[in-house]
Protein backbone atom coordinates (compact mmCIF):
# COMPACT_ATOMS: atom_id res chain seq x y z
CA UNK A 1 0.00 0.00 0.00
CA UNK A 2 2.77 2.42 0.69
CA UNK A 3 4.22 1.71 -2.82
CA UNK A 4 0.73 2.76 -4.14
CA UNK A 5 0.90 6.00 -2.49
CA UNK A 6 4.03 6.83 -3.85
CA UNK A 7 3.34 6.14 -7.17
CA UNK A 8 2.83 9.56 -9.31
CA UNK A 9 -0.89 10.14 -10.64
CA UNK A 10 0.77 11.39 -13.50
CA UNK A 11 1.76 8.05 -13.97
CA UNK A 12 -0.02 6.00 -17.25
CA UNK A 13 -2.23 3.20 -16.42
CA UNK A 14 -3.21 0.38 -18.83
CA UNK A 15 -6.05 -1.77 -19.21
CA UNK A 16 -5.40 -3.78 -22.45
CA UNK A 17 -2.73 -5.78 -21.04
CA UNK A 18 -4.49 -9.46 -21.60
CA UNK A 19 -3.77 -9.67 -17.76
CA UNK A 20 -5.76 -9.89 -14.97
CA UNK A 21 -6.33 -7.44 -12.21
CA UNK A 22 -7.92 -9.79 -9.93
CA UNK A 23 -4.29 -10.40 -7.73
CA UNK A 24 -5.62 -12.61 -5.52
CA UNK A 25 -6.29 -15.10 -8.19
CA UNK A 26 -3.01 -14.80 -10.38
CA UNK A 27 -0.08 -16.94 -9.47
CA UNK A 28 3.50 -16.00 -9.21
CA UNK A 29 4.69 -13.97 -12.51
CA UNK A 30 2.97 -12.76 -15.38
CA UNK A 31 5.41 -13.96 -17.97
CA UNK A 32 8.27 -16.02 -17.71
CA UNK A 33 11.48 -15.28 -18.12
CA UNK A 34 11.33 -16.93 -21.75
CA UNK A 35 8.70 -14.58 -23.05
CA UNK A 36 5.50 -17.01 -22.19
CA UNK A 37 2.72 -16.38 -20.56
CA UNK A 38 2.76 -17.91 -17.03
CA UNK A 39 -0.40 -19.69 -17.38
CA UNK A 40 -1.51 -23.50 -17.14
CA UNK A 41 -4.87 -24.67 -18.97
CA UNK A 42 -7.40 -26.62 -17.00
CA UNK A 43 -10.75 -28.07 -16.97
CA UNK A 44 -9.90 -29.19 -20.35
CA UNK A 45 -8.88 -32.61 -21.54
CA UNK A 46 -5.25 -33.45 -22.06
CA UNK A 47 -5.09 -33.63 -25.64
CA UNK A 48 -8.01 -31.30 -26.64
CA UNK A 49 -5.64 -28.78 -24.55
CA UNK A 50 -2.53 -29.65 -26.43
CA UNK A 51 -1.61 -28.58 -30.54
CA UNK A 52 0.97 -31.56 -31.38
CA UNK A 53 1.96 -29.40 -34.10
CA UNK A 54 2.94 -26.25 -31.98
CA UNK A 55 4.42 -28.55 -29.46
CA UNK A 56 6.96 -30.42 -31.43
CA UNK A 57 8.03 -27.17 -33.27
CA UNK A 58 8.77 -25.56 -29.48
CA UNK A 59 9.70 -28.06 -27.91
CA UNK A 60 13.72 -28.38 -27.37
CA UNK A 61 15.84 -29.67 -29.84
CA UNK A 62 16.86 -32.83 -27.20
CA UNK A 63 13.24 -33.19 -26.53
CA UNK A 64 12.21 -33.07 -30.48
CA UNK A 65 15.15 -35.59 -31.83
CA UNK A 66 14.60 -37.85 -28.77
CA UNK A 67 10.75 -38.58 -29.50
CA UNK A 68 11.72 -38.59 -33.22
CA UNK A 69 13.91 -41.67 -32.30
CA UNK A 70 12.20 -43.16 -29.74
CA UNK A 71 8.81 -43.38 -31.84
CA UNK A 72 10.99 -44.98 -34.38
CA UNK A 73 12.45 -47.47 -32.85
CA UNK A 74 9.20 -48.28 -30.71
CA UNK A 75 7.14 -49.01 -33.65
CA UNK A 76 9.86 -51.13 -35.19
CA UNK A 77 9.73 -52.93 -32.32
CA UNK A 78 5.97 -53.46 -32.39
CA UNK A 79 6.04 -54.44 -35.99
CA UNK A 80 8.82 -56.73 -35.18
CA UNK A 81 6.55 -58.68 -32.16
CA UNK A 82 3.64 -59.18 -34.48
CA UNK A 83 6.10 -60.72 -37.13
CA UNK A 84 7.33 -62.79 -34.41
CA UNK A 85 3.93 -63.97 -33.17
CA UNK A 86 3.02 -64.64 -36.71
CA UNK A 87 5.88 -66.83 -36.76
CA UNK A 88 9.21 -66.42 -38.22
CA UNK A 89 8.93 -69.10 -40.85
CA UNK A 90 6.46 -67.38 -42.68
CA UNK A 91 9.38 -64.65 -43.14
CA UNK A 92 11.51 -66.04 -46.13
CA UNK A 93 15.60 -65.74 -45.65
CA UNK A 94 15.78 -65.63 -41.30
CA UNK A 95 17.85 -68.41 -40.24
CA UNK A 96 18.27 -67.92 -37.09
CA UNK A 97 18.11 -70.60 -34.12
CA UNK A 98 18.04 -69.05 -31.12
CA UNK A 99 14.60 -66.96 -30.27
CA UNK A 100 16.51 -63.96 -29.85
CA UNK A 101 18.13 -63.86 -33.51
CA UNK A 102 14.71 -64.65 -34.29
CA UNK A 103 13.30 -61.59 -33.13
CA UNK A 104 16.70 -59.66 -34.05
CA UNK A 105 15.63 -60.48 -37.48
CA UNK A 106 12.13 -59.66 -37.15
CA UNK A 107 13.56 -56.34 -35.91
CA UNK A 108 15.49 -55.20 -38.98
CA UNK A 109 12.93 -56.58 -41.42
CA UNK A 110 10.82 -54.10 -40.11
CA UNK A 111 13.14 -51.44 -40.33
CA UNK A 112 13.76 -52.43 -44.19
CA UNK A 113 10.21 -52.19 -44.36
CA UNK A 114 9.51 -49.32 -42.39
CA UNK A 115 11.77 -47.21 -44.44
CA UNK A 116 11.38 -49.06 -47.58
CA UNK A 117 14.79 -50.02 -47.98
CA UNK A 118 13.86 -53.61 -48.55
CA UNK A 119 17.37 -55.06 -49.12
CA UNK A 120 15.92 -58.47 -50.43
CA UNK A 121 17.68 -60.74 -48.07
CA UNK A 122 14.32 -61.10 -46.18
CA UNK A 123 10.84 -61.66 -47.18
CA UNK A 124 7.31 -61.74 -46.31
CA UNK A 125 5.40 -65.15 -47.47
CA UNK A 126 2.16 -65.75 -46.55
CA UNK A 127 -1.51 -63.57 -46.45
CA UNK A 128 -0.96 -62.29 -42.80
CA UNK A 129 2.59 -61.56 -42.82
CA UNK A 130 2.34 -59.67 -46.34
CA UNK A 131 -0.84 -57.35 -44.86
CA UNK A 132 0.88 -56.40 -41.84
CA UNK A 133 4.33 -55.74 -43.89
CA UNK A 134 2.46 -53.37 -46.54
CA UNK A 135 0.75 -51.28 -43.76
CA UNK A 136 3.83 -50.65 -42.23
CA UNK A 137 4.68 -49.55 -45.29
CA UNK A 138 2.61 -47.38 -45.48
CA UNK A 139 2.63 -46.25 -42.26
CA UNK A 140 6.39 -45.48 -43.08
CA UNK A 141 5.91 -43.42 -45.33
CA UNK A 142 3.14 -41.15 -44.04
CA UNK A 143 5.83 -40.63 -40.93
CA UNK A 144 8.33 -39.64 -42.35
CA UNK A 145 6.14 -37.21 -44.39
CA UNK A 146 5.35 -35.99 -41.12
CA UNK A 147 9.06 -36.20 -40.01
CA UNK A 148 10.21 -33.98 -42.89
CA UNK A 149 7.54 -31.32 -42.41
CA UNK A 150 8.13 -31.10 -38.71
CA UNK A 151 12.02 -30.66 -39.36
CA UNK A 152 10.93 -28.10 -42.11
CA UNK A 153 8.79 -26.46 -39.79
CA UNK A 154 11.39 -25.69 -36.89
CA UNK A 155 13.98 -24.75 -39.29
CA UNK A 156 11.41 -22.05 -41.30
CA UNK A 157 9.54 -21.03 -38.19
CA UNK A 158 10.90 -17.38 -37.93
CA UNK A 159 12.34 -16.37 -34.63
CA UNK A 160 13.58 -13.56 -33.10
CA UNK A 161 17.22 -14.71 -32.06
CA UNK A 162 17.55 -11.85 -29.21
CA UNK A 163 19.08 -12.70 -25.81
CA UNK A 164 18.05 -9.90 -22.77
CA UNK A 165 19.96 -9.14 -19.87
CA UNK A 166 19.44 -11.47 -16.61
CA UNK A 167 18.94 -8.34 -14.41
CA UNK A 168 17.19 -4.57 -15.04
CA UNK A 169 19.51 -2.25 -13.22
CA UNK A 170 18.34 1.20 -11.36
CA UNK A 171 21.41 3.59 -13.00
CA UNK A 172 22.49 6.73 -13.12
CA UNK A 173 21.29 8.70 -16.07
CA UNK A 174 21.50 12.84 -16.72
CA UNK A 175 21.85 13.88 -14.08
CA UNK A 176 19.08 11.39 -12.55
CA UNK A 177 18.45 8.29 -12.37
CA UNK A 178 16.28 5.74 -14.94
CA UNK A 179 15.68 1.53 -15.20
CA UNK A 180 17.71 -0.24 -17.49
CA UNK A 181 17.95 -3.61 -18.94
CA UNK A 182 19.79 -4.91 -22.21
CA UNK A 183 19.73 -7.18 -24.79
CA UNK A 184 21.46 -7.99 -28.33
CA UNK A 185 20.63 -10.13 -31.16
CA UNK A 186 22.95 -13.42 -30.94
CA UNK A 187 22.47 -14.91 -34.54
CA UNK A 188 23.65 -14.32 -37.58
CA UNK A 189 20.80 -12.65 -38.89
CA UNK A 190 19.78 -9.06 -40.05
CA UNK A 191 17.08 -7.21 -37.56
CA UNK A 192 15.21 -4.05 -38.63
CA UNK A 193 12.87 -1.45 -37.63
CA UNK A 194 13.48 -2.69 -33.74
CA UNK A 195 10.16 -1.60 -31.89
CA UNK A 196 10.24 -1.78 -27.77
CA UNK A 197 7.56 -1.61 -25.05
CA UNK A 198 7.47 -1.99 -21.74
CA UNK A 199 4.58 -2.24 -18.89
CA UNK A 200 5.22 -2.57 -14.84
CA UNK A 201 2.86 -4.52 -13.20
CA UNK A 202 2.60 -4.75 -9.71
CA UNK A 203 0.23 -6.24 -6.66
CA UNK A 204 -1.26 -4.16 -4.45
CA UNK A 205 -4.16 -3.35 -1.95
CA UNK A 206 -7.59 -1.79 -3.23
CA UNK A 207 -10.54 -1.11 -1.08
CA UNK A 208 -9.35 -4.44 1.06
CA UNK A 209 -8.52 -6.54 -1.93
CA UNK A 210 -5.49 -7.82 -3.81
CA UNK A 211 -5.87 -6.03 -7.70
CA UNK A 212 -3.00 -5.94 -10.93
CA UNK A 213 -2.07 -2.21 -11.78
CA UNK A 214 -0.37 -1.89 -14.73
CA UNK A 215 1.65 1.40 -15.75
CA UNK A 216 3.43 2.38 -19.16
CA UNK A 217 6.87 2.74 -19.07
CA UNK A 218 7.95 5.45 -21.54
CA UNK A 219 11.49 4.64 -23.33
CA UNK A 220 14.14 7.19 -23.76
CA UNK A 221 14.26 5.38 -27.09
CA UNK A 222 11.74 2.80 -28.40
CA UNK A 223 12.67 2.46 -31.73
CA UNK A 224 16.04 1.80 -33.79
CA UNK A 225 16.57 1.32 -37.60
CA UNK A 226 18.87 -1.46 -37.38
CA UNK A 227 19.34 -3.74 -34.19
CA UNK A 228 22.80 -5.19 -34.87
CA UNK A 229 24.28 -4.41 -31.56
CA UNK A 230 23.31 -4.60 -27.85
CA UNK A 231 20.13 -2.27 -27.24
CA UNK A 232 20.13 -0.71 -23.62
CA UNK A 233 16.29 -0.34 -22.94
CA UNK A 234 15.99 3.09 -20.78
CA UNK A 235 13.11 3.86 -18.97
CA UNK A 236 14.12 7.71 -17.00
CA UNK A 237 12.66 7.97 -13.80
CA UNK A 238 11.09 11.36 -13.99
CA UNK A 239 8.25 12.97 -12.45
CA UNK A 240 5.95 10.74 -14.37
CA UNK A 241 7.11 7.53 -14.22
CA UNK A 242 5.80 5.20 -11.33
CA UNK A 243 8.94 4.39 -10.54
CA UNK A 244 9.93 8.00 -9.01
CA UNK A 245 10.77 8.91 -5.61
CA UNK A 246 11.53 4.59 -4.61
CA UNK A 247 14.13 3.48 -3.03
CA UNK A 248 15.44 0.32 -2.85
CA UNK A 249 13.49 -0.90 0.00
CA UNK A 250 10.04 -0.10 -1.82
CA UNK A 251 11.01 -2.01 -4.70
CA UNK A 252 12.76 -5.23 -2.84
CA UNK A 253 9.40 -5.21 -0.78
CA UNK A 254 6.97 -4.95 -3.39
CA UNK A 255 5.75 -7.96 -5.39
CA UNK A 256 6.04 -6.27 -8.83
CA UNK A 257 7.06 -7.13 -12.58
CA UNK A 258 8.48 -5.40 -15.99
CA UNK A 259 7.23 -6.95 -18.94
CA UNK A 260 9.53 -6.34 -22.11
CA UNK A 261 7.47 -6.38 -25.50
CA UNK A 262 10.34 -6.11 -29.12
CA UNK A 263 9.15 -6.59 -32.43
CA UNK A 264 11.51 -6.71 -35.22
CA UNK A 265 11.83 -7.27 -38.88
CA UNK A 266 13.59 -10.08 -39.92
CA UNK A 267 15.21 -10.21 -43.36
CA UNK A 268 15.72 -13.27 -43.91
CA UNK A 269 12.09 -14.31 -43.20
CA UNK A 270 10.35 -10.83 -44.78
CA UNK A 271 8.25 -10.44 -41.32
CA UNK A 272 8.24 -9.28 -38.32
CA UNK A 273 9.09 -11.46 -35.59
CA UNK A 274 8.32 -10.84 -31.55
CA UNK A 275 10.59 -11.70 -28.34
CA UNK A 276 9.14 -10.90 -24.67
CA UNK A 277 10.70 -11.01 -21.06
CA UNK A 278 10.51 -9.98 -17.35
CA UNK A 279 11.97 -8.92 -14.33
CA UNK A 280 10.37 -9.72 -11.34
CA UNK A 281 11.45 -6.79 -8.68
CA UNK A 282 13.99 -9.12 -6.93
CA UNK A 283 15.64 -8.96 -10.26
CA UNK A 284 16.59 -5.04 -10.98
CA UNK A 285 19.89 -4.17 -9.31
CA UNK A 286 19.39 -0.60 -7.70
CA UNK A 287 22.81 1.40 -8.21
CA UNK A 288 25.12 -0.14 -11.04
CA UNK A 289 25.25 0.46 -14.91
CA UNK A 290 25.99 -2.00 -17.89
CA UNK A 291 29.44 -2.32 -18.86
CA UNK A 292 30.43 -2.43 -22.72
CA UNK A 293 30.21 -5.25 -24.60
CA UNK A 294 31.25 -4.48 -27.71
CA UNK A 295 34.85 -3.18 -29.03
CA UNK A 296 36.64 -2.43 -32.25
CA UNK A 297 38.70 -5.49 -33.76
CA UNK A 298 42.28 -5.72 -33.21
CA UNK A 299 42.66 -4.74 -37.44
CA UNK A 300 40.23 -1.71 -37.13
CA UNK A 301 37.81 -3.47 -39.73
CA UNK A 302 35.27 -5.46 -37.54
CA UNK A 303 33.09 -3.97 -34.26
CA UNK A 304 33.16 -7.31 -31.96
CA UNK A 305 30.18 -8.02 -30.30
CA UNK A 306 30.57 -9.93 -26.80
CA UNK A 307 27.55 -12.07 -26.44
CA UNK A 308 28.94 -13.35 -23.17
CA UNK A 309 29.16 -9.67 -21.86
CA UNK A 310 25.64 -8.63 -22.17
CA UNK A 311 25.08 -9.31 -18.46
CA UNK A 312 28.19 -7.72 -16.69
CA UNK A 313 27.63 -4.40 -15.07
CA UNK A 314 29.26 -2.89 -11.78
CA UNK A 315 27.92 -0.84 -8.70
CA UNK A 316 27.99 2.71 -8.78
CA UNK A 317 26.14 5.14 -6.13
CA UNK A 318 22.98 7.07 -6.60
Amino acid sequence: MAFLKKINTKAKTVKNTGFGTNASSYGGRFVTKSGNANVRKTGIGFFDGISWYHTMLTLPRWKFLFIIFAFYFLINFIFASIYYLIGVEHLNGIDAINKLDKFGQSFFFSIQTYTTVGYGHISPSGFLTSFVASVEALFGLLSFAIATGLFYGRFSKPKAHIVFSDNALIAPFQGATALMMRLSPHKNTNLSDAEAKITMGIHTEEEGKMVNKFYTLDLELDRVNALTLSWTLVHPITEDSPLYQLNEADIKNTLGEIIVFIKVFDDMYSTSVVKRSSYTFDEIIYGAKFLPMFTRSQDNNKTLLHIDKLNLYEQVSL
